[in-house]
C-alpha cells in the first residue's frame, strides 16, 4: 500500500513537470510571435522612410 501511494505521487509528479514544460513552450511561442510583430513593425517604419526619400526626390525634382 505504501509503495502504491509512492507511485502515485510518482505520476503526480511527472504530471506537474508536464505542465510546467507546457507552460514553457507556450511562453517560447509567445515570445517568437512578439519577436515577429518587431520585425513587422521595424520593416513598416523601413518601408514608410523609402516612400518619404521618394517624395522628397520627387519634389526637389520638380524644382529642377
Amino acid at each position: 500500500r505504501e509503495r502504491e501511494r509512492e507511485r502515485e505521487r510518482e505520476r503526480e509528479r511527472e504530471r506537474e513537470r508536464e505542465r510546467e514544460r507546457e507552460r514553457e513552450r507556450e511562453r517560447e511561442r509567445e515570445r517568437e510571435r512578439e519577436r515577429e510583430r518587431e520585425r513587422e513593425r521595424e520593416r513598416e517604419r523601413e518601408r514608410e522612410k523609402k516612400k518619404e526619400r521618394e517624395r522628397e526626390r520627387e519634389y526637389k525634382m520638380s524644382f529642377g
